[in-house]
Formats: C-alpha cells, sequence, structure tokens
C-alpha cells in the first residue's frame, strides 16, 4: 500500500469497467486520482462512490486536443504536477473485414489512437518539465496476435504498442517511462457480448483457467506506475493468464 503515496494520476476512460477499478486501486496506494470519460452519470457515480478520497472527475472527450489542453491545463493549474498517465480509454466496433463500415473503423481509431497521442503529446511536455513521469498504455494480446473480426481493434492495439517503444525511447532520456500493458480476455462488460460457449473453450485454453478480473489489470498499472518499474522501459506486460504460450 501506498506506493503512490502523494502522486497526482489521470485515468482515462476511469469511470467504468477496468478503469473504475483501477481508479479504486490508484486511490488505495495514495495517489491524487484525476479521472477522465465521456460518459457523464458514470463519472459522477465513481465520485458518489469516493466520497471524501483524493479523487476528481473531469468530462473530456480524448479525440478532441482543445479539451485534453483544457483539462491538462486545469490540472496543472489546481496540482502542480502530472506523475501518472493511464491511457486506458478504448471502444470496440467489432466486424469482419467485408462488413466493416467506414464510420466502425475510424471510430476506433479516434478513440484507441488518436486519444491517446492526444494525451501524451500534452501531458508528456509537462512531466519533460519536471524530469519524471510514468505513462501506462491499454494495448491487448489482440495487438499481439491478432483476432477474428477485429480489424480495427487489433490495428490500433497493435499500433499502440509501436508508440510505447517509441516514446520510450524519446522520452526515456527526460526521466519517463512508457510501458504498456496487453490484458487478455478479462471479464468486463465488453466480454460480456461474446457468446457464452467461446468464453468457455476460452478458459478451458487458459493455463490459469479463467478470464482475468478488471483487479489483475489494474494491480499491472500500479506495478508500472510505482518506483518498483523505475528500470521498465517500453516494454507490453501481457496479463492474459497464459492464453498465447
Amino acid at each position: 500500500m501506498n506506493r503512490l503515496k502523494g502522486k497526482v494520476a489521470i485515468v482515462t476512460g476511469g469511470a467504468n469497467g477496468i478503469g473504475k477499478v483501477t481508479v479504486k486501486r490508484f486511490l488505495e496506494e495514495g495517489a491524487q486520482v484525476i479521472c477522465w470519460d465521456i460518459n457523464t452519470e458514470a463519472g459522477n457515480r465513481l465520485m458518489e462512490e469516493n466520497k471524501g478520497k483524493a479523487l476528481k472527475f473531469f468530462k473530456v472527450d480524448t479525440v478532441k486536443i482543445t479539451e485534453v489542453e483544457k483539462a491538462v491545463s486545469q490540472v496543472i493549474e489546481e496540482y502542480g504536477t502530472i506523475d501518472i498517465l493511464i491511457n486506458n480509454a478504448g471502444i470496440t466496433r467489432d466486424a469482419t473485414l467485408k462488413k466493416m463500415t467506414q464510420e466502425q473503423w475510424q471510430s476506433v481509431l479516434d478513440v484507441n489512437l488518436t486519444g491517446v497521442f492526444n494525451c501524451t503529446q500534452v501531458i508528456s511536455n509537462h512531466m519533460v518539465e519536471q524530469g519524471s513521469g510514468k505513462i501506462v498504455n491499454a494495448s491487448s494480446i489482440v495487438g499481439l496476435y491478432g483476432n477474428f473480426g477485429q480489424s480495427n481493434y487489433v490495428a490500433t492495439k497493435a499500433g499502440v504498442i509501436g508508440l510505447t517503444k517509441v516514446w520510450a525511447r524519446e522520452l526515456g532520456r527526460k526521466g519517463i517511462n512508457v510501458n504498456a500493458v496487453a490484458p487478455g480476455f478479462i471479464a468486463t462488460d465488453m466480454v460480456e457480448t461474446i457468446p457464452e460457449k467461446v468464453i468457455v473453450d476460452l478458459e478451458s485454453k487458459t493455463p490459469l483457467g479463467r478470464l482475468g478480473k478488471s483487479e489483475d489489470i489494474a494491480n499491472a498499472y500500479v506495478f508500472l506506475s510505482s518506483e518498483e518499474a523505475s528500470f521498465i522501459n517500453g516494454t507490453t506486460l501481457s496479463v492474459d493468464g497464459g492464453l498465447v504460450l
């Protein structure tokens, strides 16, 4: 506990799913947490559930660079620093190559890739000024190995891995660690759309015999954001229960 004591952390997509659990874990570890999400209702609910804790919610569409810049200015004005960025926000719009629409393709690229770029570009400038920072990007095992019917999602998650390597090289010399987490299949609302027989098959193929939990990913975020990971840079940590072995 208290591995992130006194640190100021921004978690994108923090109002639901893995992001919500991540916010909770960061609070437990002593961080001051700012949740960015486009879902105001969920964000307000998150605030209510964590009343009295060091948490703020901002409605931010990370696809819009002006909103990111405004929100970052607000955080810097109030806290004076940003120590940790968790690029967790992401969406899926699954379809086969033949059936995928331009809207499905572009919307996923906008959120999962452009949003990550926007947040990192703006926030890393402040981290460079202070000479330190931790950036953790959400990728996926499908970004490493592909997946049927997810051309858009796979492209973004593979892209995130590439960006992580580039930024680790560019920002490492400035005292900033940049890493990625590649979750396997995690029991979230997003996975609930998968047919039960597919879930059973995934569990049987996973050496640990279960789907992952949001806490598994949140714990990886905590580790990579802590000083325990101070010499880890440019890596993609697979958290998949051994599914791809």
